[in-house]
């Protein structure tokens, strides 16, 4: 079948992929130009153009000729020219549905879904941690690998992967989820729902926990942090709950370098060396474990040698003299987290810019930041998003900020930012980045601090 992709994007992507990997001719068309995506973006393109997809770029007046049917994204107005053409044409609309459906039917081993607002990339890694040391060969797929998930299950199988693997266990963020989603769940996990991404959604609290309680309708078996209670128990009335230090089917319980897990039929204490959010995330990940069938021998193995996953108080190393550590935290309860960690430490703190796809509150940060003895804060005003510098929203963090001992700098973007942490910190200090901006572009933004550490550390030695 000859397939019209409309746009070029998050969603138009995976599914223009996938289709051509299936035999059909794929057309991908955008009115943008190749050069006017993020270079991440870009790549994907390039990759699928070899793969055999045509891209018809820059088109600004594209045609339904030619064509047998057609996929159109969520967010294609129904206003827009295209979309117009499709309707009073004869074309097959290909639904999400019907995608996220033949996605599934091509997956043939049980399916571990992990959403929540905080902690599902951390949950999926300790996850996978554990069924490996249990001896299954993992099919794991998480914004660690590509932030974009539907890109990276569509990617595992084109290569091959669901024949390859033993069970798959997926981070399904809230787009993920709407574009994938009928597919067959064995054991959903709910970590949390915080109020971030409304941006996305209107503003509403509601419609977010709707498109989370997607994955409890998908799944067969459905476990939740025991804070999301009162919404579960409205849809599902067999659900598992886990929680720290709270009388529910699986109780953490935190010890001096070490995790207790207790429920009714286990209990078992593992050494355990990680710091702060890991501990309930852990706990999360033995739930799905022990559900499934895991020994709880191999969760303690696996546990014991938890070194935790990058950019999650992730330790890069010693630079004249100040240890550095990055942290995705970015929502007030992980920063907070975060934060209390080190408050007996002298820290200069730099933050990269908090809107992503998502509209965040920068004053709610730098009231929290107020809060702490805290050298200096540094904050980014580049967009990775928009690609623009806005240092407004950096100013919007700092004037928040009203803790007189705190300096207050603003920069251009993440990088002078990790350089002029040198400036503003000697030998002994802790040098820590927070920010949005690892989870939505792990590699890229990487890249860019560690650029700016090393600049730094020569600059100001």
């Amino acid at each position: 079948m000859n397939y019209l992709i409309v746009g070029a994007g998050n969603a138009s992507r995976p599914v223009a992929r996938l289709l051509n990997y299936l035999g059909h001719d794929v057309t991908v068309t955008d009115l943008k130009d190749l050069s006017e995506f993020k270079i991440e973006f870009q790549r994907s393109l390039i990759e699928m153009e070899k793969e055999g997809v045509n891209l018809d770029l820059a088109n600004k007046e594209p045609s339904v000729e030619g064509f047998d049917a057609a996929y159109m994204p969520p967010t294609l107005p129904d206003s827009a020219p295209i979309a117009q053409q499709i309707k009073n044409s004869n074309l097959k609309v290909l639904t999400n549905e019907e995608f996220s459906q033949t996605v599934n039917d091509l997956i043939p081993v049980d399916i571990i879904g992990i959403t929540g607002t905080m902690g599902k990339t951390t949950t999926t890694f300790i996850t996978t941690s554990l069924f490996k040391q249990a001896g299954y060969n993992v099919w794991s797929c998480s914004s660690l690998v590509n932030n974009l998930v539907s890109e990276a299950i569509i990617d595992g199988i084109v290569k091959g992967k669901p024949q390859e693997c033993d069970i798959a266990i997926f981070e399904l963020p809230h787009g993920t989820i709407g574009l994938l989603d009928r597919l067959d769940i064995k054991i959903g996990l709910l970590t949390n729902i915080a109020e971030d991404h409304l941006s996305e959604f209107g503003g509403s609290l509601e419609k977010y926990q709707k498109r989370k309680l997607v994955l409890e309708a998908m799944s067969e078996t459905f476990i939740a942090n025991n804070s999301c209670r009162d919404i579960i128990e409205n849809v599902r009335d067999n659900a598992i709950y886990y929680a720290l230090d709270e009388d529910v089917d699986f109780k953490g319980t935190a010890g001096d370098k070490s995790l207790t897990i207790k429920s009714k039929d286990v209990e078992f204490t593992t050494p355990f060396h990680m710091m702060s959010y890991f501990f309930e995330n852990s706990v999360a990940a033995s739930a799905v474990a022990l559900t499934y069938g895991v020994e709880k021998q191999d969760i303690i193995d696996a546990l014991t040698v938890f070194k935790g996953l990058p950019a999650h108080m992730e330790d890069v190393g010693d630079y004249n003299g100040r240890k550095v550590i990055l942290d995705s935290a970015f929502l007030y309860d992980g920063m907070k987290i975060t934060l209390d960690y080190f408050k007996d430490e002298s820290v200069v703190l730099f933050l990269d810019h908090f809107d992503t796809l998502s509209v965040r509150d920068k004053a709610e940060v730098g009231e929290l930041v107020s809060g702490y003895d805290i050298k200096t804060v540094i904050a980014s005003g580049f967009n990775e998003v928009t690609q623009e510098v806005e240092m407004e929203a950096a100013n919007e963090i700092l004037d928040a900020i009203t803790n007189p001992e705190i300096e207050k700098v603003a920069v251009e973007n993440i990088e002078i930012a990790a350089c002029e942490t040198f400036r503003y910190s000697e030998p002994g200090d802790i040098i820590l980045h927070m920010g949005p901006l690892i989870a939505y572009d792990r590699l890229t933004t990487v890249e860019k601090i560690m650029r700016g550490l090393e600049e730094g550390s020569k600059k100001y030695e």
